[in-house]
């Protein structure tokens, strides 16, 4: 398929998708499909989040599932001792996620491929470990409930999983909406121009780490969104298993798998990821995780560019780094001075 055909069959592509999940509520789905289908798009949403910092700025991280964990707690906390209300739960939940990139991020993007990998495993793992023994605050591993669903505008509380449902979308949308247009913008040339050679933007006058932190920090904003979706739907609960490297090993599983430069690759791995362990895994005695182990491996030595790749014929010379991504071409060294202002062309 060529790149013009994909253009054109794209909009239609979305368009008949969104239309299919606002609708999916309405067409006899049951209750515990309904909440499967948020935590799908909670997963959808935080898997965009890493694929921001992963595959657009070179920076692989096992931190963000905390982050979004982070913003769950937020959530429950929020609603327990504060108000019910469900935008000021979310702007505390994209606060909370934003904040502690903030936070624990200035260090992290300093640090470099294998070193970054492991300074993030090691924020996720301590926000992990605080959850558990802040009791006092968290209830540890008895996890937190909110207590109460949210009301929306000064109305009665929100119950039916369908509007819940909703309005998890419609934040999925706005955020996804926003990761995809800081994708398309000279903000995001200039991260693919960092991650495919750093020493050479910052030649060019790019205050690199400014960049990368910039990034970072919108991501856990993102993943903060992706938090308050997780505890969306009742029984509004959060346990400190949602920051633990298991579920940011699957996420960034599922990014794996999507594609890692692919935002539409991420979410459908993110979708596959979800499915997996909340309805097939019960269906296959518990041997879930091997089935991932096998989509994990056939991503990696049969789809190098994962589920975005496929039908994409590979270019140029063996090793040279092939974007999954053909409307965010890798940067070519022509061998001639450039500007700041051409690279983000």
């Amino acid at each position: 398929m060529t790149a013009a055909l994909r253009a054109r069959l794209l909009p239609a592509t979305v368009a008949v998708v969104l239309v299919a999940l606002a609708l999916l509520p309405m067409i006899g789905a049951s209750v515990y499909a309904v909440v499967v289908l948020t935590s799908v798009l909670s997963y959808a949403l935080l898997a965009m989040s890493i694929s921001l910092v992963a595959g657009h700025a070179g920076l692989l991280t096992l931190a963000h599932a905390a982050y979004a964990g982070v913003a769950s707690y937020a959530v429950a906390l929020l609603s327990r001792n504060v108000t019910s209300d469900a935008l000021l739960q979310l702007v505390a939940a994209v606060g909370a996620g934003a904040g502690v990139a903030a936070l624990s991020g200035w260090i992290a993007v300093r640090a470099s491929k294998t070193y970054f990998l492991m300074l993030s495993l090691a924020i996720g793992e301590l926000l992990h470990v605080l959850a558990l023994q802040w009791r006092g605050v968290t209830h540890g591993s008895d996890g937190l409930s909110a207590g109460q669903p949210f009301t929306l505008f000064g109305s009665g509380p929100v119950v039916l999983s369908g509007y819940v449902y909703w309005l998890a979308l419609a934040v999925f949308l706005a955020f996804g909406g926003l990761v995809l247009a800081v994708v398309r913008s000279p903000f995001g040339a200039a991260l693919r121009g960092i991650r495919d050679n750093e020493p050479r933007m910052r030649s060019l006058g790019y205050p690199t780490s400014w960049y990368k932190y910039g990034a970072w920090v919108l991501s856990g904003a993102v993943a903060g969104a992706s938090g308050w979706i997780a505890v969306a739907q009742l029984p509004r609960f959060v346990a400190p298993d949602a920051l633990s490297f298991h579920v940011a090993g699957l996420i960034l599983l599922a990014v794996v798998i999507g594609g890692l430069q692919s935002m539409w690759g991420a979410c459908l791995g993110a979708a596959a990821v979800a499915l997996m362990t909340n309805v097939v895994s019960q269906d296959l005695g518990g041997h879930g995780p091997l089935v991932l182990g096998i989509l994990f491996l056939i991503a990696v030595y049969l789809l190098p560019r994962g589920l975005a790749g496929i039908g994409k014929g590979r270019r140029g010379r063996p090793g040279a780094i092939v974007p999954d991504d053909e409307d965010h071409p890798a940067p070519v060294d022509t061998g001639a001075d450039e500007s700041p202002r051409t690279v983000n062309a």
